[in-house]
């Protein structure tokens, strides 16, 4: 997580969010970070809403398509991560006929009924091809017909100071009223990082992986110009797989990025990839994926393994989430 600036929050905190979609709270951190408050979230997954609810001690509603949005409290600022189903007439300029039956028409409603100065959203990088275009079309044109610019942009956590190639979409949408004509989206920062600056020293052996069939490809000297400044990639290196090399069955170098984590996929290095590290083939612990998505030492993990794999690969990346909401603040002032 960054550290924010007083006069940030001074000016953020008299803003309040409703937390749509929470997860185990990674737009929540993004948000009280610059001193807003939550006043009403919603997750329909109990391991994630316990989650939630021991870190931020607030207890997370269930499915937001079963409340009504007379039931949530006034708030400036709708945020989450909404999941990206097939609209079911998508492209036909029906309005919110087209969103119907998907989790974004619970964002349009109570947008609608609250009229929040601004919508912070994310979403998997294919929403933009996905329906031939029509999807990410038909969201646009709903959030403006309700009052709303949309900006919206493909960022990648790699370079806003995480080790994680991860790209994500980000949607910031201003109520027009607030005459915010031009948004910037951060610009990448790059500073070189790699996984090793957040691995746990003395791993367990369960994270670690013993076959036959490994197959390192490439030797790395970590003297090599690869590894020297400027040359040093904010990118995942592979060096090597085991079985037939396909997803999970890829090995890489920590001194380059982790690939994406992921809340499902199998193969040996299932949802955070494999690892040679100190020449020990093994998948990433649930503290280091929790790093990976910005969330501190402090995070209360859930007590089961699988749980905290498949809740870090659908959190959001917090140091991203940060970086936004500095010029969202600016184009607020």
């Amino acid at each position: 997580m960054l550290d924010i600036s007083e006069a940030y929050q001074e000016k953020f905190s008299k803003y309040k969010f409703i937390d749509l979609f929470a997860g185990i709270g990674g737009f929540h951190y993004a948000l009280t970070s610059y001193g807003a408050k939550c006043v009403f979230a919603s997750e329909w997954d109990k391991h994630a809403s316990k989650v939630y609810e021991n870190n931020f001690n607030v207890t997370p509603f269930g499915d937001i398509t079963k409340i009504s949005e007379t039931d949530i409290p006034e708030h400036d600022i709708i945020c989450g991560g909404f999941p990206c189903q097939a609209f079911s007439v998508s492209g036909k300029q029906k309005g919110f006929h087209d969103t119907r039956g998907t989790l974004f028409f619970d964002i349009l409603r109570i947008a609608d009924y609250h009229k929040p100065k601004l919508l912070f959203l994310e979403n998997v990088k294919n929403i933009q091809a996905h329906d031939g275009g029509n999807t990410i079309k038909v969201i646009i044109d709903n959030l403006d017909q309700l009052g709303y610019k949309v900006f919206y942009k493909l960022l990648n956590t790699s370079n806003y100071g995480l080790p994680q190639n991860r790209e994500r979409v980000y949607f910031v949408c201003f109520r027009k009223d607030l005459n915010v004509l031009n948004f910037e989206f951060p610009k990448p920062i790059n500073n070189h990082i790699s996984l090793e600056s957040i691995l746990e020293d003395n791993t367990d052996n369960k994270y670690n992986i013993n076959r036959q069939d490994v197959v390192i490809t490439k030797q790395l000297d970590l003297g090599n110009n690869l590894f020297d400044e400027p040359n040093k990639k904010n990118k995942p290196i592979q060096i090597g797989y085991v079985n037939k090399g396909g997803q999970g069955e890829r090995i890489y170098h920590p001194t380059g990025h982790s690939i994406t984590l992921s809340a499902y996929g199998g193969g040996a290095g299932a949802k955070t990839g494999l690892y040679l590290i100190n020449n020990k083939l093994r998948k990433l612990t649930e503290r280091e994926c929790a790093k990976l998505q910005g969330f501190p030492d402090s995070f209360k993990l859930h007590e089961n393994r699988n749980q905290c794999y498949k809740q870090f690969g659908n959190s959001v990346s917090i140091n991203v989430l940060q970086h936004i909401l500095k010029n969202i603040i600016d184009s607020l002032a």
